[in-house]
């Protein structure tokens, strides 16, 4: 079977105790982020067709290798949503905001 997709690091590993033989290779930077950002595309349409957990944890996993194959931390990451809640707060009191005149 032929694939063209990012995949996480162990299922190489995976499929070739399985029995099978994956060909495979290493990307350089630049595909590596533009196949993570088509990756998040995915996550986010298997969270909208399934709605549970695991799809919003898998999302979370590439939204971490994003941010760091651009060059930052999970903890500059976390900063900046923390920053960003603090001063605009977050989505926790559900509001809908309906008009501004």
């Amino acid at each position: 079977m032929n694939y063209h997709k990012l995949v996480r690091d162990r299922i190489p590993e995976i499929i070739t105790a399985g029995g099978s033989k994956p060909d495979w290779e290493t990307l350089d930077n630049a595909s590596y982020l533009q196949l993570l950002e088509e990756k998040l595309e995915e996550e986010l349409a298997e969270y909208f067709e399934s709605k549970n957990i695991i799809e919003l944890a898998d999302l979370i996993e590439v939204i971490y290798a994003v941010a760091e194959a651009k060059g930052y931390t999970i903890e500059q990451l976390e900063q900046e949503r923390l920053k960003k809640a603090a001063q605009r707060g977050a989505f926790k009191k559900k509001i809908l905001l309906k008009q501004v005149t």
